[in-house]
């Protein structure tokens, strides 16, 4: 089931009005990615490497970055919408 799940190509689903949505961030030292979910289907995924100015920021604003980056390219998406952010942050 997982070999199957790892070689199969992501399915991304088209959202659905303005039902909730529920948006996945996370960070590591080399860069930010999200992931935008809406009724446990994937409707996008986004990443990015990190600015050179960005490789000094602590985990949390590391964290907060990558909050940022996802608001700011699914914005016509969330607009107007109830929106979840998740964070992870190891503790």
């Amino acid at each position: 089931m997982l070999k199957q799940k790892l070689c199969s190509a992501p399915i991304l689903a088209l959202p659905e009005g303005s039902k909730d949505f529920i948006v996945y961030c996370d960070a590591s030292n080399k860069g930010l990615g999200t992931v935008l979910m809406q009724r446990d289907k994937v409707i996008s995924y986004a990443s990015r490497q990190l600015k050179i100015h960005e490789k000094n920021y602590t985990t949390y604003d590391l964290e907060l970055g990558a909050v940022v980056f996802a608001l700011k390219i699914w914005r016509h998406y969330l607009y107007g919408t109830k929106c979840t952010v998740m964070v992870g942050v190891a503790q």
